[in-house]
């Protein structure tokens, strides 16, 4: 138990020495950080209680989800229908009370619209039902009704693809370490450290950036437009910026080219040194937006971006090579926003702004004076004691428990994990508990020296005898570290990360690096008697 080879101390210091190394430049200002190699990088991130900066919690709407099925739906629906042979003609579809129904023109060929339509339909997760029900009524009126097996799954899978896409616009903004998480079914948690005017985050994560290309409908009459009525495959949209001063416009259903098929976004001028968005298309896009233009030239499309028309441009010619403009009384700051928004994916669902809260720095400021004053009264009042108490050995217990708190910096800078307020208590518990270890081998070892066991072998069975109940009572707490760990948010994993790195570096340095130091000594000095 104290013969270690050069090899095993070696295998036992590199890990520490490792940890150190990577606690450093947490200590250091992030200019120098910066000119460290690559792998030495390895700052802690402060949390949002502890920087300063910007929490939002946004809040989607199950309704919009639900809506937005309906509207696809209803356009598959319409596409296989027309493009089977035979072709199933039909009357006009209806979206009334959420559910889609029409009738089939021909009552012979209503078998056949129901066997084309139900491969539409998929199931909904685990739970044995379809996400949309198709009915016969009136045996010629068919009814496709979304289930709520079908909505729960599709909100589900749209709050995980707007957690991405936020994830994704935050980046592009160029912020460290932002907090990012679903909570509850349909509410996602936004926090962006050192982030103070949260204006900016809000106009980015509050666009759903859905962006349409539609043609005009120049046949609707203005008069109805204005009261909002469109012709049959048309509908009114919004348009703040028309040129004829009547704040919306009719235009077709149909899709030309959406931005899905967007391949880039970038913000730039037009010849009057205006401020627009440049966009590239996919292939498929390119292809797309290429014939629809050659097919209409001279007449008007809009250009549409979360339901309201940007401009509504007249096609003067083929737009060919895949790439376009986008116009609409932008400054550089929301074109760029807009840019971020494209190139970052449209969110499957719109979300709204609940709770928003800004942290100034002041406060974190005072919260890490506090956390350093309670660490540092915490290591001299262990230390005093453990000295005092253990004379030698309290030493070495002393070295351990300030390396350890090196290390457990060093873990928290490889895992990029990201210090809260919370994390500095789990810190100050750390340092507490760290020589709980020590004073159990210790207090072991005064016991088999009392049963007249000599130096080597009471140390030898002090270390031995008291491991097995270290490892059984540190198990136990990572237990409940692992459980805050994986049930818990925000403050409380903060702690909870902290907890468990503290666990598992105090334990090792506690019983295995501090065995190095007694074996050393006892194979330096040989001594007779333990000062214990």
């Amino acid at each position: 138990m104290l013969n270690f080879s050069r090899w095993a101390v070696a295998a036992i210091l590199l890990p520490l020495v490792i940890g150190i190394l990577c606690a450093v430049p947490s200590f250091l200002p992030e200019q120098a950080v910066e000119k460290l190699p690559r792998f030495m990088q390895t700052r802690v991130n402060l949390g949002l209680d502890l920087s300063g900066g910007s929490h939002l919690l946004l809040e989607a709407s199950t309704q919009d989800v639900a809506k937005q099925r309906l509207t696809n739906m209803e356009e598959q629906v319409r596409t296989e229908l027309r493009r089977g042979d035979p072709r199933i003609a039909v009357g006009d579809i209806s979206s009334r009370d959420g559910k889609l129904s029409f009738m089939v023109r021909d009552p012979a060929q209503v078998d056949a619209a129901v066997e084309r339509i139900r491969p539409l339909t998929q199931g909904a997760g685990l739970t044995g039902q379809r996400d949309f029900n198709v009915e016969v009524v009136n045996s010629s009126t068919i009814v496709i009704t979304p289930t709520d097996a079908g909505i729960n799954n599709a909100v589900k899978s749209a709050m995980e693809v707007a957690t991405e896409v936020i994830r994704k616009r935050i980046d592009e903004m160029g912020t460290r370490e932002p907090t990012i998480q679903q909570q509850g079914d349909n509410r996602i948690v936004v926090q962006v450290p050192g982030l103070q005017n949260p204006k900016a985050l809000k106009d980015l994560l509050g666009q759903t950036a859905k962006l349409e290309f539609k043609l005009v409908d120049v046949t609707a009459n203005p008069a109805e437009v204005a009261q909002g009525r469109a012709p049959v495959g048309s509908e009114v949209l919004p348009y703040p910026d028309n040129p004829s001063r009547m704040p919306v416009i009719a235009v077709k259903r149909q899709v030309m080219v959406s931005g899905e098929d967007l391949t880039d976004a970038t913000q730039g001028y037009d010849q009057n040194n205006q401020a627009i968005v440049n966009i590239r298309f996919n292939g498929s896009g390119g292809r797309k937006f290429g014939q629809v233009t050659s097919q209409n030239v001279n007449r008007p499309f809009a250009i549409i971006l979360d339901g309201r028309v940007l401009s509504a441009p007249n096609i003067n010619e083929p737009i060919l090579g895949g790439s376009a403009q986008i116009s609409g009384n932008f400054t550089v700051e929301s074109a760029n926003q807009l840019a971020i928004a494209l190139r970052s994916g449209k969110l499957p669902v719109a979300l709204t702004v609940v709770e928003e809260r800004t942290v100034g720095p002041q406060l974190g400021a005072d919260s890490i004076r506090a956390g350093l004053i309670a660490s540092v009264i915490a290591v001299v009042a262990v230390a005093a004691f453990m000295f005092f108490s253990y004379g030698r050995f309290g030493v070495y217990a002393n070295i351990a428990v300030t390396i350890n708190v090196l290390v457990i910096l060093g873990v928290m800078g490889i895992l990029g994990a990201t210090l809260t307020l919370p994390g500095i208590a789990g810190f100050v518990l750390t340092i507490g508990t760290a020589v709980d270890a020590n004073v159990l081998i210790y207090e072991r070892i005064r016991e088999e020296r009392r049963r007249g066991r000599g130096v080597v072998q009471a140390i030898e069975y002090g270390y031995k005898e008291a491991s097995r109940t270290i490892f059984e009572a540190n198990v136990t707490h990572a237990i409940a570290g692992g459980i805050m760990l994986a049930l818990g948010s925000g403050p409380i994993k903060g702690f909870a990360i902290v907890l468990l790195i503290g666990i598992a570096t105090s334990v090792y340095t506690a019983v295995t690096f501090t065995r190095v130091l007694a074996a050393w000594w006892l194979r330096t000095k040989r001594p007779t008697e333990i000062n214990i």
